[in-house]
């Protein structure tokens, strides 16, 4: 039986600006939807993000050291998650190793604005498309385990 489509919410975490993006698992495709700037407390705006979108599942990338361990970084965002599921605590929430994200946004932009489909205003969405990339990549991690799986 085919599995249905789930929406799974991308969190970009930063202690300045939070990039979310949305995503589907039929598709394997995700989208930058914006970037939160705030000042320490995201959460009424991500409530509202969470209401609307209503995601079946929410990936938050998770920037290891280069070694793969722990960082102060890796620590703050496992506490933002903490606090997000104490206020949501039905969420399905996953942690996507992230540390190639951002630059991977950059590289997409650089190109896209040699290609003359992006500008330099555009630059602010960068954590919106990092948190794409975040969904991307937990998505095709998805897709190659339901493949490994016997039937």
């Amino acid at each position: 039986m085919p599995e249905r489509a789930a929406t799974v919410l991308g969190i970009d975490y930063g202690a300045r600006r939070i990039g979310l993006a949305t995503g589907n698992t039929l598709t394997g495709t995700a989208r930058a939807l914006t970037t939160v700037h705030h000042q320490g407390d995201p959460f009424a705006q991500l409530d509202r993000v969470l209401a609307e979108w209503q995601p079946d599942h929410v990936v938050i990338g998770l920037p290891l050291a280069a070694d793969g361990g722990e960082s102060e970084t890796s620590r703050r965002v496992r506490q933002f998650a903490g606090q997000l599921t104490e206020r949501h605590p039905d969420l399905k929430l996953s942690f996507e190793d992230e540390r190639f994200s951002s630059q991977a946004a950059e590289s997409q932009f650089a190109k896209a604005r040699g290609e003359g489909r992006a500008r330099s205003r555009d630059a602010g969405k960068l954590d919106g498309v990092a948190a794409a990339i975040i969904v991307e990549s937990w998505l095709a991690g998805r897709a190659a385990e339901n493949r490994s799986e016997p039937s």
